[in-house]
């Protein structure tokens, strides 16, 4: 759910009324929306992309009032017949879509892309669309006060921080803040359907991106044409009960580290045992609070730089290392490296935060009682203490939000063609049990399965399992139909391998696409 850095399931009961079927904002219907003026924007890994942007309402209740721009890239269909555009979103929310409308048309099968306009885009308020929220430039810088608030003043020090974000925003983008949703995002994208002159739209989200394709398809279920879900938000915890119920999965996940770094005795010499293993990376943690390596990685840095090995565990051989480099030799190097090249956020991070904090704050409901985030982040601390808090205080400024809450939008639908969902049964961003719930509410629907992955993000990082399901119904339509709750199972990936020189020096498919997603869903 969030970029550069990671994320928290209190059993609250779901607030009555909380859930509209339809949003209630009046939509008035918009003029015509000019084609995009697509120019050459070509990389080196994409020559063939192309950039352009579209103007879309701030309000949509108001079409002819300000408007904000989405920037917009492309990869052209290159066959004689096309389906259309497929629009693709990494997550978030706040991730930027643009250079994964590139990494998906090389990734696909040729004979698929080729049939596709495949379309990034950079939703409202990230990246290069206008305005890019930006509340607090530095907000991570390292040097941040212990996430685990032992003491009263350590507890004060982390809400202070939350409550001065939350402000900030409210003075820097008043005008803005009440219209940064999911809602307004999926209207964004039916604008973006009528500047493609598209009758339909066909898109593909990963994690946050699922939840914004629900919502899009909640509200114009005639305007879709394949529907591909992958890493599946829950959409009835959206978004304290489901920011909660990371906590546990993502401390499943840290154990599942230890595990393996305990198999790989031999490379790291931590300890055959994983809990010695454990106690071992909680003693670092403890040293690290009274005194960060390099003078910037501390006790909540810490947790930040271990948060990506829970979406993607190509980062276990990095973590691995700098873990056992710390804790053997007592150097540093490694460990500030890890933190530089997993968590450290710069501006682009400031922005996705931004947006992370307005949408999600103003798309349902928070506690606005401090006492309420005390009492649920102890409870899940006693169990699963990796993420609680950290996460929490990630979450923190939508108790002191400025904008008022959305009702939370019932993604439940009947009106669809087949959607394709694709869920690891470890996944800790997006746990297992979203991914059943998303598959009984959208009827027809196929949900398959990476049996034992843990993974966040699962299709196009190496996968030929899945990655034949989802070319299969990209190209025709074509979902598997299983008899119980699931309709196709994948085995799992396998586990990466400690680090060689040539490992090291060489980029998976599938760690080009968890850095195109980013951290945080």
């Amino acid at each position: 759910m969030r970029t550069r850095a990671a994320a928290l399931c209190a059993a609250a009961a779901v607030v009555a009324g909380s859930l509209a079927a339809v949003p209630a904002q009046a939509v008035a219907t918009p003029a015509a929306v000019p084609k995009p003026a697509w120019k050459k924007c070509g990389t080196r890994d994409y020559p063939t992309l192309q950039c352009a942007s579209v103007r879309v309402p701030l309000d949509h209740a108001n079409p002819a009032g300000r408007q904000i721009t989405l920037a917009l890239s492309r990869v052209p269909h290159t066959a004689r017949s096309s389906q259309g555009p497929l629009l693709v979103n990494p997550g978030g929310p706040g991730g930027s879509g643009l250079a994964l409308g590139g990494f998906v048309a090389s990734a696909l099968p040729k004979s698929v892309a080729a049939r596709y306009d495949v379309i990034g885009f950079d939703p409202r308020g990230v990246g290069r669309s206008r305005p890019a929220l930006n509340c607090v430039p530095g907000h991570f810088r390292p040097g941040r006060p212990d996430s685990v608030p032992a003491t009263p003043a350590l507890e004060r020090a982390n809400v202070a921080r939350a409550e001065s974000f939350a402000a900030a925003c409210g003075r820097k983008y008043a005008d803005v803040l009440p219209y940064m949703d999911t809602v307004s995002a999926a209207r964004d994208l039916d604008t973006v359907r009528q500047a493609l002159g598209a009758p339909r739209i066909s898109y593909f989200g990963y994690s946050y991106g699922t939840y914004l394709g629900a919502v899009y398809a909640k509200l114009y279920p005639e305007r879709v044409h394949r529907l591909v879900l992958d890493s599946i938000v829950d959409p009835t915890g959206v978004w304290y009960q489901d920011n909660l119920g990371q906590d546990y999965a993502f401390d499943d996940r840290h154990r599942a580290l230890m595990a393996w770094i305990a198999r790989h005795d031999a490379d790291y010499r931590l300890g055959k045992d994983p809990g010695t293993i454990e106690a071992r990376w909680y003693a670092m943690r403890a040293a690290l609070a009274k005194k960060p390596a390099g003078g910037k990685v501390g006790a909540a840095e810490l947790e930040d730089t271990f948060t990506p090995g829970g979406y993607y565990d190509g980062y276990w051989p990095y973590l691995a290392e700098a873990f056992a480099a710390y804790v053997r030799r007592g150097a540093t190097g490694p460990l500030v490296e890890a933190y530089e090249n997993f968590a450290a956020v710069d501006a682009s991070g400031d922005n996705g935060y931004s947006v992370y904090t307005a949408v999600q704050c103003r798309d349902a409901s928070w506690p606005r009682g401090w006492n309420r985030w005390r009492a649920d982040t102890w409870e899940v601390y006693a169990k699963a203490p990796l993420m609680a808090w950290n996460n929490t205080w990630y979450n923190a400024p939508c108790a002191f939000w400025p904008t008022a809450p959305r009702r939370r939008v019932n993604i439940a639908n009947g009106e669809l063609p087949p959607a394709l969902l694709l869920q690891a049964t470890d996944d800790a961003a997006t746990p297992y049990a979203g991914g059943v719930t998303v598959h009984g509410l959208l009827a027809g629907s196929s949900l398959v399965v990476e049996q034992g992955g843990g993974n966040h993000g699962v299709t196009l990082s190496g996968n030929t399992c899945l990655d034949g399901y989802l070319a299969a119904y990209l190209a025709d339509g074509e979902v598997p139909r299983g008899t119980g709750t699931v309709d196709a199972v994948c085995a799992k990936s396998p586990d990466p391998k400690p680090l060689t020189a040539k490992a090291a020096s060489t980029a998976s498919r599938g760690s080009v696409l968890h850095r195109l997603l980013g951290f945080r869903r």
